[in-house]
């Protein structure tokens, strides 16, 4: 008997440890090189684990498992052959009379339509697509190897559910409503997940080891929606995505950035780190989590390649597929409450980080310009940093600049 041992490989720098989030091939199944038998899911990003060798599959570890760097995750049988594979080709005599008989014992090879592990289980896309639409994995036929749900899958199951004619619902019994229990006191457990286990962490060291403060200030942003209105017509034609918010707000941050480096700065130690680049990392939500990828060289890009990296990240962001890399670095980061109706917040620093600005929603309010009272669309901005690194009037002039450059953007557009 030749055993193979399948451990945890080193994943990341700052990858100490993953959780082993579901199985994709059964206890004592027969596996392939290079097929994935099972799903690791880091505090960034889900992983598919390979097999090193081809053979029977014996587990070790069981799903929802904590395991560190190098720790034993399967053994693989290498001496157990394929099904319908050499021996029972080994085994057939070379006379043409018992042959006959014997073929009949042999092994037919797997049919692509045969039951595995894998069967009806949604790929990490797919499982994340069917989550958001609440449609039970059971229901959906899968036509990936082996069975699995695929992300196509998903999406068809999705675009089904929402075809599907109205009076679906309306034929569905009463009894239903009655039948839940009045006054219900029920709880249940869940485990949390590896990025939520980090997110809570990572959020109560920011709290804990920095002299976070925030100020406020607001922006009238009539002279942005008036130059989204005259040219997002000929923008999106032109690059294939619209001009949001988010790009000016973000060009506007880099800008100022440059000009105040400390805003810009992180501290390590007794020494400050200085960056002569601005890599504005966007929080992104996800159906497990909060996730901040950052869009590097925020300073050298056009709004619209701002706009095509965001739309890149957010989209990988939610299929649950960004790599270890794209989650790597930022400087400074930009979160939008607004989007979930957000007035006002206090948002954390997202460490090494010294700085976060938080956007709001946009209110009609009454304003005074020059004596009159006009009503003007209005956000109050939010910016919370590490007063360690950050004194309070550069706070203040950081968000004074923003603002300037937001409520006139044709010094933006003109780098004035």
């Amino acid at each position: 008997m030749s055993i193979v041992e399948m451990k945890v490989p080193t994943i990341g720098e700052s990858i100490t440890e993953v959780t082993l989030s579901q199985w994709l091939k059964g206890n004592g199944e027969y596996v392939n090189l290079d097929e994935p038998i099972c799903e690791f899911e880091s505090d960034k990003a889900t992983l598919e684990f390979p097999a090193e060798a081809s053979g029977k599959l014996i587990y070790v570890a069981a799903e929802d498992d904590d395991l560190e760097i190098g720790a034993l995750v399967a053994k693989i049988d290498t001496s157990v052959a394929a099904p319908g594979g050499g021996q029972a080709e080994e085994a057939t005599p070379a006379k043409s009379e018992p042959a006959v008989e014997e073929k009949a014992e042999v092994k037919e090879a797997p049919k692509s339509n045969d039951k595995t592990y894998a069967t009806g289980h949604p790929s990490p896309a797919a499982a994340k697509i069917l989550r958001e639409e609440n449609i039970d994995s059971g229901s959906v036929s899968g036509t990936g190897k082996d069975g699995r749900i695929t992300k196509e899958d998903a999406v068809k199951a999705a675009s089904s559910k929402s075809a599907q004619p109205a009076k679906a619902a309306e034929s569905a019994p009463a009894s239903n409503d009655a039948a839940r229990p009045a006054f219900s006191r029920g709880i249940r457990r869940e485990k949390m997940s590896r990025m939520r286990r980090t997110i809570a962490t990572r959020l109560v060291s920011a709290k804990n080891n920095t002299a976070m403060l925030t100020t406020f200030n607001e922006v009238d942003l009539t002279e942005v929606m008036k130059l989204r209105k005259a040219y997002q017509e000929k923008f999106v034609e032109k690059n294939g995505v619209k001009l949001g918010f988010m790009s000016l707000f973000a060009k506007a941050c880099a800008k100022v950035l440059l000009e105040m480096p400390e805003v810009n700065a992180q501290i390590d130690g007794n020494e400050l780190i200085y960056h002569d680049y601005v890599d504005i990392s966007i929080a992104i939500s996800t159906p497990t989590g909060l996730v901040v990828p950052p869009v590097h060289n925020v300073e050298s890009l056009s709004f619209a390649e701002i706009e095509k990296a965001i739309k890149v990240l957010a989209v990988k962001a939610r299929e649950g597929t960004l790599t270890l890399d794209e989650m790597k670095g930022g400087t400074f980061t930009i979160t939008n409450g607004g989007v979930f109706g957000s007035m006002m917040s206090t948002p954390i620093i997202n460490e090494p980080q010294s700085a976060i600005l938080g956007m709001h929603t946009i209110q009609q309010r009454p304003m005074a310009i020059n004596g009159e009272v006009k009503i003007r669309p209005m956000m109050y901005l939010a910016m919370s940093y590490d007063h360690r690194v950050i004194d309070g009037s550069s706070s203040v002039t950081f968000l004074v600049k923003v603002k300037e450059l937001l409520e006139d953007p044709t010094t933006l557009l003109l780098d004035l």
